[in-house]
């Protein structure tokens, strides 16, 4: 099934790409060879076969408790905050990489 020129604009939409009309059949005919290219891998019958989530088996979160270490050392909310450029509350503030404005989000 190859892709439309409604399809890879909704796709340039929702990645708020914005595409003039030539760029949009150059992009639908580069992504349909691409879907091409995959068509090897979809003759194979893979009805029984598990998805793969994460390529690294079982591995779960890695990520440390959040608590004191065997020291009892734990960083206070305003030691961390202590050298940030910018703060609100207990927060770090960062610039918006979404595009929403103050009190957007």
């Amino acid at each position: 099934m190859a892709l439309t020129r409604d399809d890879v604009r909704g796709i340039a939409s929702y990645a708020r790409i914005a595409l003039t009309e030539d760029e949009l059949d150059e992009m639908c005919t580069y992504l349909n060879a691409a879907i091409e290219l995959l068509a090897p891998i979809r003759a194979y019958d893979l009805t029984d076969v598990e998805p793969t989530f994460y390529p690294m088996g079982e591995l779960a979160n890695v990520m440390a408790a959040d608590e004191p270490d065997e020291y009892g050392c734990m960083l206070g909310v305003e030691e961390a905050l202590k050298n940030a450029a910018s703060t609100r509350g207990r927060a770090f503030r960062v610039p918006s990489i979404l595009g929403f404005k103050e009190g957007d989000g």
